[in-house]
């Protein structure tokens, strides 16, 4: 034994327009693989520190900053030292910070930024709370000013050229069937490329495999499902997995707990 305490989750979907979810966790041994989100993720750590790539770019989450992480693009996840992290995270829809400031969030998703950081502690410590809703939502608006102010004081990023095209191409194309799938020759078909340049060129932009991307997309999706209290059997074939233990390997290798445990995790844990 290692006498290290065990990872655990919280999480819920609050009656506050604009927050898809908040996330509140402790893992020790949990690692992250590649995977997308629907949302921003808006993510303070408490303690350790996070380290990530996205789009094939190293970067560190410690305690002193805000990390912004834009939606659709792929990202993983593990501890810097063998004492794990704590973190927070509030997943964030497109009425807070439109897909037009995504570009802008690639490149630098650390901000630094010691008053906002405090605002978005303020605005967890309202989300934890029963009743203060009104309170989560003031406090959200605040913090969403300033990350707007933020992402548009940096110059604008220019669409992908070359071969990152057909792969932005293909991510939407999973995206647009997330649930009842595509095969690759059919993707091939419409993007008029060869199967095996599609999935070396995503692979190569994306850093995971097409596959890989719809099958965190479907996890992203059974999130939300089990927060508003669907049952992991309906779950699954909802969201495209051919069955629950199908959902339950893919949903522990993603977010670090099956989605029972998952289901069960609330703001009072």
């Amino acid at each position: 034994m290692s006498g290290r305490p065990a990872s655990t989750v919280r999480a819920w979907r609050p009656a506050v327009p604009g927050v898809t979810e908040v996330f509140h966790a402790r893992f020790t041994d949990h690692a992250y693989p590649m995977h997308a989100h629907d949302s921003w993720t808006l993510l303070i750590v408490d303690s350790g520190t996070v380290t990530y790539d996205l789009e094939r770019h190293p970067h560190l989450a410690a305690s002193q900053v805000v990390t912004l992480l834009p939606p659709f693009v792929p990202h993983n996840g593990r501890s810097a030292t063998p004492a794990g992290f704590r973190k927070r995270v509030v997943y964030l829809d497109g009425s807070q910070l439109g897909d037009q400031l995504i570009g802008r969030s690639v490149d630098e998703p650390v901000i630094v930024d010691e008053l906002l950081r405090a605002w978005i502690a303020r605005l967890h410590a309202a989300l934890v709370v029963p009743g203060e809703e009104f309170a989560a939502e003031g406090r959200l608006a605040l913090v969403g000013e300033r990350l707007r102010g933020h992402l548009r004081t940096r110059a604008p990023v220019d669409p992908p050229a070359g071969g990152a095209v057909l792969a932005h191409r293909l991510r939407d194309l999973l995206d647009a069937h997330r649930t009842a799938g595509i095969s690759l020759a059919a993707a091939a078909g419409v993007l008029h490329a060869h199967p095996a340049h599609l999935v070396r060129t995503f692979t190569s932009v994306f850093g995971m495999a097409p596959h890989r991307y719809l099958t965190s997309r479907r996890v992203d999706h059974a999130r939300r499902l089990l927060l508003d209290g669907m049952p992991a059997r309906e779950v699954a074939t909802a969201v495209g997995f051919y069955d629950q233990s199908h959902l339950t390997r893919h949903f522990s290798r993603v977010v670090g707990v099956p989605p029972g445990a998952y289901a069960r995790s609330d703001r009072t844990a």
